[in-house]
Order: structure tokens, then C-alpha cells, then sequence
């Protein structure tokens, strides 16, 4: 299955379907069934103790795996998520950016699987997280 959506488009996407965080995220790499997706970790992003609250990473996860599937399918604003299971592992490495490395494990009509791998920028040997994560893809007629 070839690529509906490149960077430019995943970009573009998130800004006009999510302007209130588009500015959180950077698209970095796009391929057939997986992405790099980074999260511009500023201080809202922290928790006590410095570290990148549990909220966020989920949501770095969650928005991983979101564009890696539109990627598949298009710009499909409907798909929602229905599962996810989420281990966090290691504390991430302070004032670095997060890194979620998407993989989509299977694409379905109505459903599709993913896991993802966080990690510090610098540090991509050490993952911080790894969640899996199932979506929900709408009927064509509403997406």
C-alpha cells in the first residue's frame, strides 16, 4: 500500500484539524507503515521534578500512531482511538525532545494496530515508553 499523505500533508493536516497543538509536534520521516514524530518538549510539558509529564508522552504516542495511520489511508479526521496500553520505562533525558518511532502492525477497513517506541533526542538507544495503540477508521462515507 503506497503513501497517501507525506510530511508536507501530515503537517498541513495537523495544523488545520489541530491548531491548538500542532505547534507541539514536528513531522521528521514518513514511510510506508511508519513514522518519526517529535514532540518540542517546552515547559508546559513538564511535571514536578522536571521531567516530561505521563499526559504528554501518551499524547506523543497517541498522535504518532494517528498520523502514521492517515499516512496509509488519508486525511481521515474520524479515525479515534479505542485502545491503548502504555509502559512507561525510564525517566526521559532532561530539556531534550521526545522522539515517538510509529510502526503500524496491521491496517485494517475498520481497524488498525500500532506500537510505538519513545525516546530522548540523543539518547534513541533507551526507550522511555512503549505504547500499542488500536484506532478506529470510519465507514468511507464519513470520513
Amino acid at each position: 500500500m503506497a503513501l497517501m499523505m507525506d510530511k508536507t500533508a501530515l503537517t498541513a493536516f495537523l495544523q488545520s484539524e489541530f491548531p491548538q497543538v500542532a505547534d507541539d509536534f514536528a513531522v521528521e520521516t514518513v514511510e510506508e507503515g511508519a513514522m518519526t514524530l517529535r514532540l518540542k518538549v517546552a515547559e508546559r510539558h513538564l511535571r514536578p521534578g522536571g521531567t516530561v509529564s505521563g499526559p504528554t508522552m501518551f499524547g506523543l504516542a497517541d498522535v504518532a500512531v494517528y498520523l502514521a495511520i492517515l499516512a496509509m489511508i488519508g486525511p481521515v479526521a474520524l479515525a479515534v482511538t479505542t485502545n491503548c496500553s502504555i509502559d512507561f520505562m525510564r525517566k526521559p533525558a532532561a530539556g531534550r525532545d521526545l522522539l515517538a518511532r510509529a510502526r503500524i502492525l496491521k491496517l485494517g477497513r475498520s481497524l488498525a494496530v500500532g506500537e510505538v517506541h519513545l525516546v530522548s533526542e540523543g539518547a534513541e538507544e533507551a526507550v522511555v515508553a512503549r505504547a500499542g495503540l488500536t484506532y478506529a477508521i470510519p465507514p468511507k462515507s464519513m470520513g
